[in-house]
């Protein structure tokens, strides 16, 4: 069993540091009111056992917590007096400076906290260690100083969620839909070199790389691209190769147009092909100022292209990007494997969703890519035209920004819709469990503790918004002054973006199933529980409604990804409630409003049953279904791309893609226990070394590659095939 320590760092479960504790408090006091020798070890092995039933790491707190309970039990309330008081003081001792702790553990990479945060990081490296320490100050002075303590002990407790208070000392924002298409065609400026509209397709990748880049150190949540953005500088290259190609021809007196546009077409197709390999090439390379490769997602969807030519053209860019993630990267050992980013995502229409359509060849590409390597993701342009309707009643189909959080219908002032340029402001989310258990299953109280916890949300809501009020463009000139998001003069505020729905700022909730689960009794998807569901998502609906009008800011229901948070939470009802059996008895909770993990349900009903929540979070939420491996099956893939097309606006197929470099297996990499804590093996040469080995597995809305905490590998672990 193990434990971690208050820094971090994890150790092995001592029972002797337990009754050496007792045994100072007992010293403490007059021998008529000491516990025997017996006594003290009861308590200790009652703790052990207290420990080991909760199935993972166990932090000293906790320990604690039971000991203090454990004496209590033996009426020893003398002792107990002492114990709590020897614990009062050392914590007010420690709480004159956690931070530096904090980091030198950071530093010395046996922080077992940090290492598992992020899926996506890699703590042994300087800039990784470097964002992190200047996350830990300041989260430091958001605790300390920006925010109220009802707000902090309400996020400590896992009441809520105030993310990313890593970066919230900073006027940051969270994801958004980066404009490229006015950045290439009208320029922009990098590290104050202006860069003019590129001269041909390559180019074009080239200079989107570096504004990923450049847009990723300048916020900390995912952003998106789209292709099309891309489309027109194949015709820039398609001119300027066929004029190459003619005029090297006619040198050696040739002047046969069949020759000449075939000669270009193949350069055309290679210029693509080196294109799209920067892209994915310099995305999974680059390091942004946070230590990770830009959390970047490319969007493809041949409906935006303005023209059959361009439509075309964009064809060939999709077809391309497909094929390269369909081989994907070479690890250290020259071994083909699975990259993280881009997340790609693909848009399933009438022109490509049935055999015999127009672009039935890219959905059969993407339907093998998803097999191999767990993209694309896929939206309905069918379901999403429904959903996203605005004030003049036209849908419109668009991407998300980073992994799964959706803008807001919008027009501009010209009646015309916009997407591309706006911005997320940021996410707290609500533990709906939390909710439920504290209202001991009484329905009056529940609603009445719900919207207790929803005005704490609204509330720190609003100090996310008025972080960003007054933030000048010169604070990030590549995102508000040279086109990824606006245009705004130096020195002007970035204010008007923040109101009228430009903009939007997140309500997060998650553990749906486990809150209907205490109040009802059963899942959520039983028939007689869903009203209940319904009724708790549609409650926050009507509330981010109401503070949108109060604000005139966007506010916007969220499927919240938990990644580290679903362990936290976890552990925090744990700590408040007890292990309760099919409600906290797990290392985590359901994310949004999905089926619990481990419910046996098909990929069909699934996804039918997830489409009535996922229209109930505009804000943003993704649906998935865990399926084996497809790659020799698939038909099966295009039928649920198909079912998704029709039923669901935004959905995933989780894959596995792993391979053990000891050994050269490329199967799936197993999750063992051991000594109370889950490791990663090569079931083929039993090869534990995590440095050792290439996992990719889908976390929440997009693949991870540096592992995950232990609530999040038991969660993988308990993942049930809908397959």
């Amino acid at each position: 069993m193990k434990i971690i320590k208050r820094n971090g760092a994890e150790v092995r479960f001592d029972i002797a540091k337990i009754l050496n504790a007792i045994r100072k408090a007992n010293n403490e006091v007059s021998e008529g009111n000491r516990l025997t020798e017996e006594q003290i070890e009861k308590i200790a092995q009652n703790v052990k056992g207290l420990a080991g039933d909760l199935n993972r790491a166990v932090n000293v707190e906790e320990i604690q917590d039971f000991v203090e309970n454990q004496i209590m039990d033996q009426k020893a309330y003398a002792v107990a007096r002492k114990y709590i008081t020897y614990r009062y003081t050392r914590a007010l001792i420690r709480k004159s400076n956690t931070t530096d702790a904090q980091i030198l553990t950071l530093i010395e990479c046996n922080n077992e906290e940090v290492k598992q945060e992020n899926s996506n990081k890699n703590p042994t490296v300087n800039s990784v260690q470097r964002d992190y320490m200047a996350g830990e100050v300041s989260k430091d002075i958001t605790r300390r100083i920006l925010l109220p303590r009802e707000i902090v002990e309400a996020h400590d407790e896992g009441i809520i969620h105030f993310h990313d208070a890593d970066y919230f000392a900073q006027h940051m924002h969270n994801c958004d839909l980066v404009n490229l298409e006015d950045m290439l065609q009208n320029g922009t400026v990098i590290s104050g070199t202006f860069i003019e509209k590129p001269h041909s397709f390559s180019t074009a990748c080239n200079i989107a790389t570096q504004i990923i880049a450049q847009v990723a150190s300048n916020q900390y949540g995912g952003q998106s691209i789209s292709l099309t953005h891309l489309a027109p500088f194949v015709e820039i290259s398609r001119r300027k190769i066929r004029a190459e190609v003619k005029e090297e021809l006619a040198s050696v007196g040739i002047d046969d147009e069949a020759r000449i546009a075939a000669i270009a077409e193949k350069r055309l197709r290679d210029e693509i092909k080196r294109g799209i390999q920067t892209i994915q090439y310099q995305v999974v390379t680059l390091l942004t100022t946070n230590g990770q490769a830009p959390f970047v997602t490319v969007f493809m969807y041949l409906g935006e292209a303005r023209s059959e030519e361009e439509r075309h053209d964009l064809a060939l860019i999709i077809e391309e990007t497909l094929n390269q993630r369909i081989q994907g990267v070479k690890n250290e050992s020259g071994v083909w494997v699975t990259p993280a980013f881009p997340k790609l995502i693909y848009v399933l229409e009438e022109d490509n969703v049935r055999e015999g359509s127009k672009y039935w060849y890219l959905t059969e590409l993407a339907a093998r890519c998803t097999a191999k390597r767990m993209v694309p993701d896929y939206i309905s342009e069918k379901k999403m035209l429904e959903y996203k309707v605005d004030r003049n009643g036209e849908g419109h189909c668009y991407t998300c920004m980073g992994c799964r959080s959706f803008l807001t219908p919008y027009v501009d002032e010209n009646g015309k819709p916009k997407y591309y340029g706006r911005f997320n402001q940021g996410v707290v989310t609500i533990n709906l469990v939390d909710v439920a258990l504290s209202s001991e299953g009484d329905e009056d109280a529940f609603w009445k503790i719900f919207d207790e916890r929803l005005e704490l949300c609204y509330r720190a809501l609003m100090y996310r918004h008025n972080r960003l009020k007054g933030t000048l463009s010169d604070a990030a000139p590549i995102l508000w002054q040279y086109g990824a998001l606006a245009r705004l003069k130096k020195g002007e505020p970035i204010d008007k973006l923040l109101y009228g729905g430009y903009s939007t700022i997140s309500l997060g909730y998650a553990g749906l199933y486990e809150c209907v689960k205490y109040m009802t009794g059963k899942s959520h998807t039983d028939p007689e529980a869903k009203p209940f569901a319904l009724r708790v998502m549609q409650h926050m609906n009507d509330k981010c409604k109401e503070w949108k009008k109060k604000e005139n800011i966007d506010f916007s229901l969220y499927g919240t990804p938990l990644e580290s948070t679903t362990y936290k939470f976890a552990k925090c009802l744990q700590q408040r409630f007890g292990v309760i059996p099919g409600v906290t008895d797990k290392n985590y909770i359901t994310n949004s409003y999905h089926v619990h993990v481990t419910e046996k349900i098909d990929a069909f009903t699934k996804l039918k049953f997830e489409s009535e929540f996922q229209q109930l979070s505009p804000g943003g939420a993704i649906s998935y279904v865990e399926v084996p491996n497809m790659q020799d099956n698939i038909p099966a893939v295009l039928a649920v791309m198909q079912y998704i097309y029709d039923n669901i606006m935004y959905a995933e197929l989780n894959t596995k893609s792993d391979y053990c470099q000891n050994c050269g297996y490329d199967g799936e990499i197993a999750i063992v226990e051991e000594d109370g804590k889950l490791l990663w093996e090569c079931p083929y040469c039993h090869n534990r070394d995590q440095s050792k080995m290439n996992v990719a597995r889908r976390t929440c809305g997009y693949i991870g590659t540096q592992y995950w905490n232990q609530g999040r590998t038991q969660e993988i672990k308990d993942r049930v095939l809908h397959l």
